[in-house]
């Protein structure tokens, strides 16, 4: 009977963390008397049907499905960290909420960067002018990430981010899920959303050069399209790299998004880890009790 195999991964949300399974979404979180509880709630088919495993379609999928968890989750989180644990159901302004972030994201990260390379005056080459886009919209997501890890409440976001990625580091390595046994373990891994957006702002560097100098609104066009072509081959990349970790070329490759981690993870707390733990566990009994036995290893879930 063949072995068992999933790569787990989540997110850190409001006093709490997520855990995304084979089959079913976990989050844990802390309420404000120090009880922590578990919400599980099964996956739609749409994300674990075979197009969820297939070569850069599932990274648009991953990036539809990241959005939508992270704002149901984080709203759920957030009602349960005042008290109102009752609060489960999302409103219908999920997709409202959704269509504004993305529209904030394509318009600071991937159109504003193209204006201020244009205001700077950079009329050189089409690879050159992508180069300074490119460097310009890393520094802003760099001082954003910055400016958000000074705020309190964001930093203890962070350090059940952190909690997460020991959790699932500590599971991979096999290592007992108890706050003694996982501590050791990074707060970083290389499937994590924050490696994968680094990634992503590289690739656009490269995709962008290949679109080349036109007018401005056919590049302004071609930044928008583009994204889902640009976080494909990017979630690609985070999938080759985690199943080549020990390839000392991909090891030098996967580094700068550890690093980045460093802003956007905290060392957690006991108490923090004990909820990381609670949802990894949690997770992996849903899944055995709907699939005890996977035949092929599943690649590539980010973190």
């Amino acid at each position: 009977m063949a072995t068992r195999h999933f790569h787990y991964g989540g997110q850190a949300v409001i006093e709490g963390v997520m855990i995304r399974g084979e089959k079913n979404m976990v989050t844990a979180i802390r309420k404000p008397d120090g009880e922590v509880v578990v919400h599980k709630e099964p996956l739609p088919k749409a994300y674990t049907g075979k197009l969820r495993s297939t070569p850069l379609i599932r990274g648009i999928i991953v990036l539809i499905e990241s959005l939508v968890f992270g704002v149901q989750t984080l709203t759920y989180s957030a009602n349960v960290a005042i008290g109102e644990e009752d609060a489960k159901q999302i409103s219908g302004w999920l997709w409202v909420t959704l269509a504004i972030s993305m529209v904030f994201a394509v318009g600071i990260f991937f159109l504003g960067p193209l204006f201020l390379t244009k205001l700077i005056g950079v009329q050189t080459s089409s690879g050159f002018f992508s180069l300074v886009e490119g460097l310009v919209r890393l520094a802003m997501f760099l001082i954003y990430l910055w400016l958000v890890s000074l705020m309190p409440d964001i930093r203890r976001v962070f350090a059940y981010h952190g909690a997460e990625h020991k959790a699932v580091n500590g599971y991979e390595a096999g290592a007992p899920l108890e706050p003694e046994s996982i501590r050791k373990y990074p707060k970083a891994h290389v499937r994590c959303g924050g490696s994968f957006l680094f990634v992503v702002l590289i690739i656009a560097i490269i995709v962008f050069s290949l679109v080349g100098k036109h007018a401005l609104w056919i590049m302004v066009l071609s930044r928008i399209l583009l994204v889902p072509v640009i976080a494909a081959l990017g979630y690609e990349f985070i999938v080759f790299g985690a199943n080549h970790v020990d390839n000392p070329v991909i090891k030098i490759l996967l580094t700068p998004g550890l690093w980045l981690q460093s802003l956007t993870t905290r060392e957690p707390d006991d108490a923090q880890l004990v909820v990381s733990i609670t949802a990894m566990k949690a997770a992996i009994a849903a899944d055995e009790e709907v699939a005890p036995v996977m035949p092929e290893p599943i690649s590539g879930q980010a973190v």
